[in-house]
């Protein structure tokens, strides 16, 4: 069952057999969201149990999808499953409130390190001002990639908050405009931020983000190495996430 544009006013929940086709025809996006999250995460973390999570959120968009909104079932099924994902990692501890603490110790580090140089900054600088090992600052690398800003950092801390601002955010609705100022500004920020980025910098966020291409396929366009493009992807996240935190729109 098709769900394009044309098509998404047939969508129907008490259909079993179209849920079933819907979800054997979105699982190949499920695999794909789930493995760009894996890229970052140790070898501890067992993918099909996320594919499995996953395979959830999907069922949760179709149950909760309104065929009557202005986006596609494929935008909101996206969100719905990289949601269950990362709170699925959230409950396993893997990115609790300690391991942000060293995120957010890592983009002070940054930013001051860039601000007293005027320009880009190297890994091994970053490893000598915070005195670590060069093996704990990959981890901690990783985990700022896992997710880039949460919800709860803006502030919505409770489940019943985070849903509704979800719903909010997905739908497009105006309703609660003082819930959405938060959110308006981060993306302002955001853009305003990455259009001052360095032109490569800029090409591998716009490829992996809105081209949704994988590490491996943004190396190939870019023609540089898929190592390569991680380490910028962490450097621009780093960078923006510590220029949230300092004008205040992330606690």
């Amino acid at each position: 069952m098709q769900i394009a544009e044309e098509q998404k006013n047939n969508f129907n929940k008490s259909d079993s057999l179209s849920r079933e086709q819907i979800i054997m025809q979105y699982l190949p996006h499920v695999k794909r969201i789930v493995q760009r999250i894996a890229v970052y995460l140790p070898q501890s973390v067992e993918i099909d149990d996320l594919l499995n999570v996953g395979v959830i959120g999907l069922i949760q968009a179709i149950e909760r999808y309104n065929p009557a909104s202005d986006n596609k079932f494929m935008t909101y099924a996206a969100f719905r499953i990289r949601g269950a994902v990362l709170c699925e990692l959230r409950s396993r501890d893997y990115i609790s409130r300690t391991n942000r603490r060293k995120v957010r110790e890592l983009e002070k580090t940054y930013l001051k390190l860039e601000q007293k140089k005027g320009g880009d900054v190297e890994d091994h600088e970053i490893v000598k001002e915070m005195g670590v090992t060069f093996e704990q600052f990959y981890k901690i690398k990783q985990m700022s990639n896992i997710t880039f800003i949460s919800l709860e950092e803006m502030g919505y801390s409770s489940d019943k908050k985070r849903d509704s601002l979800s719903e909010m955010f997905i739908n497009n609705k105006d309703e609660d405009a003082l819930n959405l100022t938060g959110i308006k500004e981060v993306k302002t920020a955001i853009a305003k931020t990455i259009e001052e980025l360095p032109e490569k910098e800029k090409l591998v966020i716009s490829l992996y983000y809105m081209d949704e291409l994988t590490m491996k396929e943004t190396g190939k366009v870019l023609g540089i190495t898929e190592s390569r493009v991680s380490q910028l992807h962490s450097k621009v996240i780093i960078r923006l996430r510590a220029k949230l935190r300092k004008i205040h729109l992330v606690e």
